[in-house]
């Protein structure tokens, strides 16, 4: 029998609309206290409320582990804007950064920018994926080496070690390169939720970490293997490819007797499937999920953020930790360590070198 592998766990710290960014700092500091891998922030252009990746950015220096990925639309959006932001939040975090790719799929929404109506899901899922692949593009474009900082001389940069992306995309084209170094990371890690068959295209070609949707094991390990040999297909190695079941919880029925398994359930959480019951059974069903090798973690969405991530951290988390199946401690400083990806190399680096020794 193979090994099992290391569970990963995450939360969302988002609920009602709030203007101070206070309430989910705090909620970033308690998910940390139970080493959840990272923690996400929902945003939409129909949402009131601070920008999600400004929140994370106030959360940043409150926090020192855990990782912080905040939805970012990529409609009506620029990418060469989008990644800058992603890549200083990698530098604010010190390598703790990710990002949740979503579009905007709404003439609501669309009319709030005026540039274009909206459009099919294929579409704007296609355009996600560009704008996700022009990121990294951006995100590679300073090799690690590229800043110099010699006060002697006064070069700051190698302009050698910097390169153009002239990427091409089917609604935008980038130039590059990026105006930001390269991030602690390399790449901050890229976060899609493969619910939808255009989604899950886009995540098979650019995630590092995917949420699925599924209401028994079964169901879970059909879509992850489905979306492992899709990465394969594109050419990625699926080992470099993190599957989280996305769950909406309400653990406030913790001393009564609660309804087993999962049940399909209102859209409480966006396209959601739903867990109720107590922090203990909840456990319970992760160590069978994820003993299964139905997935590599969850991703929980809280009914209610502070009630429920309390016990998601002080009961499930826990308890976990009690059985060995969940760490006590970050092992290392970065999100991609904590998920057991490998910081990428650039790749213009990579040609630059093989350029050397022809």
């Amino acid at each position: 029998m193979s090994a099992i592998r290391p569970l990963h766990l995450a939360a969302e710290i988002g609920g009602p609309p709030r203007y101070d960014a206070g309430s989910h700092v705090a909620l970033a500091r308690l998910a940390e206290e139970g080493t959840l891998d990272f923690v996400t922030l929902s945003d939409s252009f129909a949402r009131p409320g601070p920008d999600a990746l400004a929140v994370m950015a106030r959360a940043a220096p409150a926090t020192a582990r855990i990782g912080l990925v905040p939805t970012v639309t990529t409609t009506h959006t620029e990418p060469f804007h989008v990644s800058s932001a992603v890549a200083t939040l990698d530098w604010v975090s010190k390598g703790r950064a990710g990002w949740h790719v979503d579009v905007s799929a709404t003439e609501a929404e669309a009319r709030l920018f005026g540039r274009r109506p909206a459009a099919p899901a294929a579409a704007l899922w296609q355009e996600a994926g560009e704008a996700a692949d022009a990121g990294a593009r951006l995100w590679d474009s300073w090799e690690d080496d590229a800043e110099i900082r010699d006060v002697a001389t006064g070069r700051f940069i190698d302009r050698d070690k910097l390169h153009y992306v002239d990427f091409e995309g089917s609604t935008f084209s980038v130039r590059g390169p990026a105006i930001v170094p390269r991030p602690p990371q390399g790449r901050p890690v890229t976060v899609i939720d493969g619910t939808t068959g255009p989604a899950r295209e886009a995540a098979a070609q650019h995630a590092d970490v995917v949420h699925i949707r599924a209401t028994t094991p079964e169901q879970a390990a059909s879509l992850r293997d489905e979306l492992l040999r899709s990465a394969a297909a594109h050419g990625r190695d699926p080992a470099g490819l993190r599957v989280l079941v996305a769950l909406t919880v309400d653990l406030g029925d913790a001393e009564a007797a609660p309804e087993p398994g999962l049940r399909s359930g209102p859209q409480l959480a966006r396209r959601g499937t739903y867990f109720r019951g107590g922090p203990v059974d909840l456990a319970e069903l992760i160590t069978r999920w994820h003993g299964g090798g139905a997935a590599d973690g969850f991703h929980l969405t809280p009914i209610a953020p502070r009630r429920d991530l309390e016990r998601i951290v002080n009961g499930t988390v826990a308890l976990l930790q009690h059985r060995s199946l969940f760490r006590t401690f970050y092992p290392g400083g970065t999100l991609r360590e904590h998920l057991g990806l490998a910081r990428p190399a650039g790749r213009y680096t990579r040609v630059s070198s093989s350029e050397g020794t022809s």
